[in-house]
């Protein structure tokens, strides 16, 4: 295969894959609590230098760019807007932070603060999930008498007081993305410290997908794999001319 074309194929894969992210951010941009992904591109070394059979500066043939290629998808943990909406079981962290929540017996952690009631006065997820408390059980209300959230994320009713599990992994870079909106760390979390919690009821974190910047960057990047399919089909009429060519002879 051409080298040409080789590096032009790469590249649109890329490419595409690089569509593919910013399409599931645009997606999400009304979505509560979600954090934008971002594909991260990095360069190869030629095919010789990874085999190591040369070396990077030689300044030999070998020693050419290889491409592309799509080393991670990253999450950007930056918060979103926080929007008054007033309703009740509507939280958000300002600062650091993530709601643990129970799936089907694994803890996992969220941002996205839309909670609802269930028909047992249970706070949920909108996916049904137990939101949990600080000591690892879900948090229940009356839904027929008023309840309050403080701005430490305690739950009050009838003198009666809940803290709002608020947790924080070792790093962010543990954090493994589980469907639009929950993670799970694959390190210990630990409580976020009294003096940083910081809880709002009747608030909600937006999504932090900018709608304007993520539009720019998937015309930016719908350009960039139009012209690597444009070299592939430039470099497939080249190859066809010179066969033609050497068949005619």
């Amino acid at each position: 295969m051409p080298y040409g074309l080789y590096m032009a194929a790469e590249g649109a894969q890329v490419q595409s894959q690089i569509l593919d992210v910013l399409s599931n951010n645009m997606a999400n941009v009304d979505t509560a609590g979600f954090k934008r992904d971002l594909a991260v591109a990095q360069s190869r070394y030629s095919e010789a230098i990874e085999q190591g059979l040369d070396y990077p500066g030689s300044g030999r043939i070998n020693d050419v760019g290889g491409g592309v290629l799509t080393r991670e998808t990253a999450t950007q943990f930056s918060s979103g807007p926080i929007k008054s909406t007033g309703i009740a079981t509507d939280m958000a962290i300002l600062g650091e932070g993530f709601f643990q929540v129970d799936r089907d017996g694994e803890t996992l952690l969220t941002r996205a603060g839309n909670f609802t009631l269930d028909g047992t006065g249970q706070l949920v997820t909108q996916a049904g999930h137990p939101v949990l408390s600080d000591g690892g059980s879900p948090i229940r209300v009356d839904p027929t008498r008023r309840w309050t959230v403080d701005n430490q994320g305690t739950v009050v009713q009838d003198g009666s007081a809940t803290k709002l599990a608020v947790v924080q992994p070792k790093s962010l870079g543990d954090l493994v993305k589980v469907g639009n909106t929950m993670f799970s760390s694959i390190s210990d979390t630990t409580p976020v410290a009294a003096e940083d919690r910081a809880v709002r009821g009747g608030h909600l974190e937006l999504s932090g997908v900018k709608p304007t910047e993520e539009m720019m960057e998937l015309i930016k990047t719908s350009r960039a794999f139009e012209v690597n399919v444009q070299m592939i089909k430039s470099h497939d009429s080249i190859m066809g001319s010179l066969i033609s060519r050497v068949l005619a002879q």
